[in-house]
């Protein structure tokens, strides 16, 4: 049995899951004016809206095409996308993808059209897991490719609340810098903390739920640092049998159910989906939250004291060993539906759009939320890396573009989708907090689970 995509299994998955410069000349003449619809997610900041709106009018002046623009909340947009690729009916002709990891399942089978042409365009400048991330395998031809155009890059930092860290009596600097003591560390911060009345803050925002992205990427990061990247390799084999894997997925399940069990993480965390350990945060439920991209501070952008002053943007610790671990490097990518009626005019705005100062330009606008695909944008101009205009897109970019990195699993099997669909090694986390199961035990389970996804996609070498 094949990984066939069926509208359930889609379900499944999307649940789990500027001003212009010189430009060059558009692929479709005045002429031969057509109009693309175009799906993209709306901000997390007014900001983002405005900017992809200025990228559309810009490129409808320059080229004479049009494109139907929909700014479509990140839910919805998930439940629309598996409706209309599901149906059989018209598309849009240009989806941005709200789960990174939903276009390797639907790449796999065939729903996407080919834009090895577009990223050419840019390829050399791409950071090598923006290309990772949108060459993918389509089962139906047999080969890999691309199906996606990167547009936009993200990695996981740490954020923390430095007012809240003095207030239990340490300085920011004392915030360690290897793996198991920065997490022990705001132990006794909150222990201070609540000598203090704080009664209901917690040291710890990690999430245990089986909802959303956040706390798979939360596992994979922490199976990293103990030293389990291999889990999947390049290759896309599934390396379930491997000692050193299956001990960092133990450890790793140990420390985070430990954490829980312990009362350093907010028991209601169980229920959280991905914008409920935002809120917790800015509400100061938590000390220190890891998410990805930085929506958690420019949500509190117009708190000049907050922004400026008592949030801290942190980049991952060294390993136990004292070495820099890669972050999960996640690339945003345009993906134009293979049903698509409009692919001339999809392309065109796709090559338009990744040119590198129209690129820039709109990820600006959108206030660094995003980072660019390509790291020479980023690191040739010092919006981005100037700490005294912003004291947090400079540690997000050095993170992103500088410090090493790793692609996601479903980059180099299409089945790791699937797994992160299924949340299976955070059903593992709450068979321990919630179920008593052994960690072990809850490995062994996870593996089992995974392997059986790992037949239904077999890749041809």
């Amino acid at each position: 049995m094949t990984g066939k995509l069926t509208r359930r299994s889609l379900l499944r998955g999307a649940a789990g899951f500027a001003a212009a410069g010189a430009i060059a000349r558009p692929y479709v003449a005045n002429a031969q004016a057509k109009t693309a619809s175009m799906w993209v997610v709306q901000g997390f900041v007014p900001d983002e809206d405005v900017a992809i709106r200025k990228v559309v009018a810009d490129y409808q002046k320059a080229s004479g095409n049009t494109i139907d623009l929909s700014i479509i909340p990140f839910a919805p947009m998930r439940q629309k996308t598996v409706a209309v690729l599901s149906s059989g009916g018209d598309v849009p002709d240009i989806i941005e993808n709200s789960d990174i990891q939903t276009n390797a399942v639907l790449a796999w089978s065939d729903y996407f059209a080919d834009v090895s042409d577009v990223v050419a365009t840019q390829q050399s400048k791409y950071h090598a897991n923006a290309i990772l991330g949108a060459s993918l395998y389509n089962h139906v031809k047999k080969e890999r490719s691309f199906y996606g155009v990167p547009w936009k890059a993200a990695v996981i930092p740490f954020h923390v609340w430095g007012d809240l860290v003095e207030k239990a009596g340490y300085k920011r600097s004392d915030i360690p810098k290897t793996w198991d003591t920065f997490l022990d560390f705001f132990r006794p911060v909150q222990d201070k903390l609540r000598a203090q009345g704080m009664r209901h803050t917690y040291g710890l925002g990690l999430e245990i739920s089986t909802i959303g992205a956040d706390p798979t990427n939360t596992f994979h990061q922490w199976l990293i640092a103990y030293g389990g990247i291999g889990l999947v390799t390049r290759d896309g084999k599934l390396h379930a049998d491997d000692p050193k894997v299956k001990h960092a997925a133990i450890t790793a399940l140990n420390q985070l159910s430990k954490a829980f069990k312990d009362g350093y993480v907010p028991p209601e965390s169980v229920n959280w989906n991905d914008a409920d350990d935002n809120n917790a945060f800015h509400s100061k439920l938590i000390v220190m939250d890891f998410d990805g991209t930085l929506s958690t501070e420019l949500a509190m952008i117009k708190d000049k004291q907050a922004f400026w002053d008592d949030m801290m943007t942190l980049p991952l610790p060294l390993n136990n060993d004292g070495e820099q671990m890669p972050a999960q490097f996640g690339a945003g990518t345009l993906m134009l539906p293979s049903r698509a009626k409009n692919l001339a005019v999809a392309k065109d705005f796709s090559r338009y759009v990744i040119q590198p100062e129209i690129l820039n330009a709109y990820l600006k606008g959108g206030l660094g939320r995003w980072l660019p695909p390509m790291p020479s944008v980023a690191l040739n101009d010092s919006w981005w890396t100037d700490p005294k205009r912003d004291p947090h897109v400079p540690v997000y970019v050095k993170e992103g573009l500088v410090d090493p990195t790793v692609p996601y699993y479903f980059s180099y099997n299409p089945a790791y989708a699937e797994v992160m669909a299924n949340h299976n090694w955070n059903v593992a986390w709450a068979d321990i907090v919630k179920g008593g199961m052994a960690p072990e035990q809850a490995v062994d389970k996870a593996l089992t689970n995974i392997e059986a996804i790992f037949a239904k996609y077999p890749i041809s070498t």
